[in-house]
């Protein structure tokens, strides 16, 4: 025997479904943890025939296991080498503005490239990031949560909660993936891969007075960024002496 519903109740049921909310997508947050993560700062330039070598060692970090949420590594393009025969695209003065600023906090006059800075301190060493590095504690509690990029824009939400007077917060917008054909100057003729390299620099964020921040910010996108190759770094410095207190990276999800 077959059973048929009625068509009153066939309607009942379709408009139901149609009423019934989309599951919404999970968000895309990254959170720290009580262990101070290590950021991992290098400078450099496509112009710098030194520089690859190093540049090739930030990128074999990242499938290293044992160092995700451990290790956050940006790569900042500066521009002083660009007068020498070769305008590095990914350059910004902003960024050699931040080696120099960096230099000066560690009452340091080391500034070169590549240079390799850990947690804010010059490091030339040829092993881990991690190594020495013991668990030390976190000096802020950071949350990232991105948005899709689209609309030309990727936009960046999270709280910050600093544990230390005097912390500033920055945000760093990196892309991976990246190549370059260099025609001139010492790297002339060499096909150059780069990962993390910083896109965008939004900093810094001052907390307020209980050192805490809501983070509503936006990063504008150029056309041709990779939207499943960015992801954005937020850390916090002390701004008296340069130290990095907690470093987080997210990466873009799906859209």
């Amino acid at each position: 025997m077959k059973f048929h519903l009625p068509t009153v109740l066939l309607l009942a049921c379709a408009a139901a479904g149609a009423a019934a909310p989309a599951v919404a997508a999970p968000a895309c947050v990254a959170k720290s943890g009580e262990q101070r993560a290590v950021l991992l700062e290098l400078y450099t330039s496509e112009g710098c025939d030194s520089c690859p070598p190093a540049d090739r060692r930030l990128s074999q970090w990242k499938d290293q296991p044992g160092f995700a949420g451990r290790l956050v590594p940006l790569a900042f393009h500066v521009d002083y080498w660009d007068r020498l025969g070769w305008t590095d695209r990914y350059a910004s003065p902003q960024y050699t503005q931040r080696q120099y600023a960096m230099a000066a906090l560690a009452r340091s006059r080391a500034v070169y490239t590549p240079q390799f800075l850990r947690n804010g301190r010059d490091w030339r060493s040829a092993g881990s990031p991690l190594d020495g590095i013991g668990d030390l504690p976190a000096g802020a509690a950071i949350t990232l949560e991105l948005g899709a990029a689209a609309g030309g824009q990727l936009a960046v939400g999270g709280t910050i909660a600093t544990r230390t007077s005097g912390g500033e917060v920055w945000l760093a917008l990196y892309e991976n993936n990246l190549e370059s054909r260099v025609l001139a100057g010492e790297n002339g003729g060499k096909l150059l891969r780069h990962d993390y390299v910083v896109r965008r620099l939004i900093g810094p964020l001052p907390p307020d007075a209980d050192g805490r921040l809501a983070l509503r910010q936006k990063f504008a996108l150029e056309p041709g960024w990779k939207r499943a190759d960015l992801g954005v770094v937020a850390f916090v410095q002390d701004k008296a002496s340069g130290e990095i207190v907690q470093a987080l990276q997210r990466h873009a999800c799906p859209a």
